[in-house]
């Protein structure tokens, strides 16, 4: 008799940079539990580096707003993956894009398992009145949960971390050789409602300027080199890197990172894919909703105040501001950030 196929799951997670991050420790832990299990990425052909280096697992970028959009273009997508490589495929996007793509592979009898949005939870958790205030299923546990209807139950213990990666000698010489720590900020994020106030980074970098750290900004888009360039004239000890470097540089010069300050965005989930303690700043969305980074602490989870600010979280993205909402990260003082940054780097 023939033997059986090889174990060998197409994983398809597009959507924004934070998402796919956050699949990342569940497949080092699925590949580490199951040695003999094949994976295979499909995402933007721009999050390759996160994937590169896993054991067993491999990347395959399709553009699906271009060479490969609308229906027939997901068709000829199915079509390039060569879809009797694959014993299964794992969806942890769940959106109309992934479910047509799904489909072919639903019509050739290939097993098949979805995530879990916890959609009506979140509506729950973010409308204004009769607001169900409680924490829902982390992002990471709900991709786990796919590849255990699948067949493959995954252990997430807490260190499944990738490893530091090697720095460019672009990256050396733009930061120095200074004995200093290396304290990563990301200020901005997809919607306002997510974003630092540039005038309270400001009185924090102050305070921070004076310590013995290198302070690295990241940022992305013209508009945002412009803003932090500004600081980084401002202050000695720092060093504006957005749009300096390619994204796997960047990625490898957080993977170096001894601790990174970030909104809910892409830039806390790279850091603590590397281990790097992250404090998050949490303005009209929560940690509740899901998407802290892995397996970082509750104290580091900094958030506007519920009391002066109830309705919050408002939305599970960000998008949404209520009238009078617009001030919630002023919330968050300076000061408290300081003192919790000090206490992980000093």
């Amino acid at each position: 008799m023939p033997s059986p196929k090889a174990p060998h799951i197409l994983c398809i997670r597009f959507s924004a940079m934070g998402d796919v991050a956050m699949t990342v420790p569940v497949l080092l832990a699925l590949t580490r539990q199951y040695p003999e299990l094949k994976i295979t990425v499909l995402s933007k052909p721009f999050f390759a580096p996160f994937f590169k280096g896993i054991q067993n697992v491999t990347f395959y970028g399709a553009d699906v707003k271009q060479e490969y959009k609308g229906v027939c273009g997901l068709f000829k997508l199915y079509k390039t993956l060569k879809p009797k490589q694959f014993t299964a495929v794992a969806d942890l996007h769940n959106v109309l894009r992934s479910n047509v793509l799904l489909s072919f592979f639903r019509l050739r009898g290939t097993k098949n398992a979805q995530t879990d949005k916890g959609r009506a939870e979140k509506k729950a958790l973010t409308q204004q009145t009769n607001k169900v205030f409680k924490p829902l299923k982390s992002t990471h546990q709900r991709y786990a949960d796919v590849f255990k209807e699948l067949g493959f139950p995954v252990d997430l213990k807490g260190d499944e971390v990738l490893p530091k990666q090697k720095l460019s000698n672009a990256v050396y010489q733009a930061l120095g050789n200074e004995p200093f720590k290396w304290l990563g900020i990301a200020p901005f994020a997809a919607h306002d409602g997510k974003k630092y106030p540039l005038e309270l980074l400001d009185v924090l970098l102050a305070d921070l300027a004076s310590k013995k750290y290198k302070i690295i900004l990241f940022g992305g888009g013209t508009k945002e080199q412009q803003l932090l360039n500004a600081f980084e004239a401002k202050y000695k000890n720092v060093v504006n890197v957005a749009g300096k470097f390619s994204f796997t540089e960047e990625l490898a010069l957080i993977s170096h990172l001894d601790a990174m300050l970030a909104m809910d965005s892409g830039n806390g989930h790279m850091a603590a894919l590397f281990g790097v303690p992250t404090v998050t700043l949490w303005g009209v969305t929560h940690p509740y909703l899901g998407f802290a980074p892995y397996m970082q602490p509750e104290k580091n989870q900094l958030k506007a105040d519920r009391e002066e600010y109830p309705a919050i979280p408002t939305s599970a993205y960000g998008n949404k501001v209520p009238e009078g909402y617009d001030k919630v990260m002023h919330s968050i003082k300076p000061k408290t950030i300081l003192n919790r940054l000090i206490q992980i780097l000093d």
